[in-house]
């Protein structure tokens, strides 16, 4: 994983986060926070997560006492087997980790759990306690909807923030949602009352094929994470099983003529709506993440690389004139 922080890059999370810190022992850092169950479609906000922490090297550190937010009747502990077939129990939790990035101003902290059961309210406020000991200093929430869309498209990411300033320095949009929300809706909420930073990014989940793992929704979400932390990740493993994700569900739509049918409808509905977007101002915000992407050395086609070309990932789709809502 490569850390950009040139002073010619554009405004991203990390360097409003730097603008924010204030003296410590602990080096600033950014939490980026997903949560299995009803925030995480096909897992994917929780699997880029745990992509984060493989690409980070982050490092275990104390987390979220457990026995008093969950139901284990509703968040069921798992039989698992460790290595030389020792039985062990997996019980929900939430657990936290942090890396160190020694090019940047920033450093990572990464929250990964099991949406609660009880006390939220509770729940939340241990985690900004965390969060104020690890020197956070911005947060960015992850997750994953199901929705309306063709598998066969790109995955749309939308971005909202609650923050004004944070809106307006990172040219994202304001949530209009109006519903139920989950975890990480209370944390966003209350972490801008807080006065952090706050992003949120939502990945659409097709929900004709919602179950794990959603590679195509995982890839959506982190390239998201780049544009906005930034960061470059080697995501060529992750894109090439969202490639084979794609064409396992074609094969399953090809056996079922009404399947096959309703996503053509939904590819033909994105298709329109998307129309006013293919534009050459579109085509070249693209084309300026891909530059960005290819400049840094862990890019595979990148400057000290002799491999030859390559991808580390596939571009993420253009930005809609409609950001989907997400709770």
């Amino acid at each position: 994983m490569v850390v950009s922080e040139d002073i010619n890059d554009p405004v991203t999370l990390s360097s409003l986060a730097t603008l924010a810190a204030s003296e410590s022992s602990v080096r600033p850092a950014i939490m980026v926070v997903a949560f299995e169950g009803w925030n995480d479609a096909g897992d994917a906000a929780s699997e880029a997560v745990r992509l984060l922490r493989r690409a980070s090297g982050a490092k275990k550190i104390p987390g979220i006492n457990d026995d008093d937010f969950y139901d284990y009747q509703f968040s069921r502990p798992q039989v698992r087997r460790a290595a030389g077939g020792k039985r062990i129990i997996k019980w929900p939790t939430t657990h936290m980790f942090r890396a160190e990035l020694a090019d940047s101003p920033v450093d990572l902290v990464l929250l990964r759990g099991v949406e609660p059961t009880y006390r939220w309210k509770a729940f939340i406020a241990e985690i900004l306690t965390r969060a104020e000991e690890e020197n956070v200093q911005a947060v960015m929430a992850l997750g994953a909807l199901l929705a309306d869309v063709p598998h066969t498209r790109p995955i749309q990411a939308s971005v909202s923030s609650g923050d004004a300033e944070v809106r307006s320095a990172l040219g994202v949009q304001a949530s209009e949602y109006e519903g139920p929300t989950g975890i990480l809706g209370v944390l966003a909420q209350v972490a801008e009352a807080s006065g952090l930073p706050t992003l949120s990014i939502w990945s659409a989940v097709p929900h004709y094929v919602a179950q794990a793992p959603s590679p195509k929704a995982q890839l959506a979400l982190l390239h998201r994470v780049e544009e906005f932390f930034p960061l470059t990740i080697d995501l060529a493993e992750l894109s090439e099983d969202a490639l084979a994700w794609e064409r396992g569900v074609n094969e399953l739509a090809k056996g079922d003529s009404d399947v096959a049918a309703y996503v053509h409808q939904l590819e033909q509905a994105q298709d329109e709506t998307e129309l006013p977007e293919a534009t050459g101002e579109a085509i070249a915000r693209e084309f300026e993440r891909y530059l960005k992407r290819r400049s840094h050395p862990g890019f595979p086609d990148g400057p000290g690389n002799t491999d030859g070309p390559g991808n580390s990932g596939a571009p993420d789709a253009p930005d809609t004139p409609h950001n989907p809502d997400a709770p």
